[in-house]
C-alpha cells in the first residue's frame, strides 16, 4: 500500500463552504494593512484565507509569520472553519522554510496576548539548526514544586477543557 505523503496545501482544502467572502479587517492593525497590500511585506505564501511574510525582525533569516486574512487577535478567536486552513498552511510553510533555508528543523509558535507584539493571530515559523544559540523555549523552565501541585493544575485544565468542549 502506497501512502501519498505530499503536503496538503491550503488551496486543496475545500474552502467553498467557508463564510469568508468579505474578510473582516482592522485598518489600524499592521498585519491587516499587509493583508490589504497597503504596507509592503516580503510575502512568501498566500491563499484565499491566509498570508505569510518574512518577519522584519527575525530570530534567523527565513523566520516567517503566517496570519489569517481575517482580523482575529488570538487562537481562541479562530473560528472552527479556519483551524484546518491555518494549520495546513503552517505545515506547508514549516516544510518550505526548512527546505529553503537548509535548516535541520524548525520552531513553530503562537503567542496569545502576552509577548504578542501585534494583536493579530500569527504563527511564527523559525528555521533551526543544532547549536544555533536558541535555548529551549527561550525562558527558564521549572518543575512543579510537588506532585500535588501538578495534579491541581492538571485538574483545573482538564475541567476547563471539558467545560469548553461542551459548548
Amino acid at each position: 500500500m502506497t501512502v501519498d505523503r505530499r503536503p496538503l496545501i491550503a488551496e486543496e482544502f475545500d474552502q467553498s463552504s467557508l463564510p469568508m467572502t468579505n474578510i473582516p479587517s482592522n485598518l489600524s492593525c499592521a498585519f491587516c494593512q499587509i493583508v490589504q497590500k497597503q504596507v509592503p511585506a516580503a510575502i512568501v505564501f498566500e491563499d484565499t484565507l491566509t498570508l505569510a511574510f518574512l518577519d522584519r525582525r527575525p530570530l534567523f533569516p527565513g523566520h516567517a509569520l503566517l496570519v489569517p486574512k481575517a482580523h482575529l487577535e488570538t487562537l481562541p478567536d479562530l473560528p472552527d472553519e479556519l483551524v484546518a486552513p491555518l494549520f495546513i498552511g503552517a505545515r506547508l510553510l514549516t516544510q518550505a522554510v526548512q527546505e529553503a533555508m537548509e535548516a535541520e528543523g524548525s520552531f513553530v509558535a503562537i503567542n496569545n496576548k502576552v509577548s504578542q507584539s501585534v494583536p493579530h493571530l500569527h504563527v511564527h515559523i523559525v528555521p533551526r539548526r543544532r547549536k544555533d544559540g536558541l535555548k529551549g523555549f527561550f525562558w527558564p523552565r521549572n518543575p512543579y514544586p510537588s506532585p500535588q501541585e501538578m495534579e491541581r493544575v492538571r485538574q483545573a485544565i482538564a475541567a476547563a477543557a471539558q467545560r469548553l468542549s461542551a459548548r
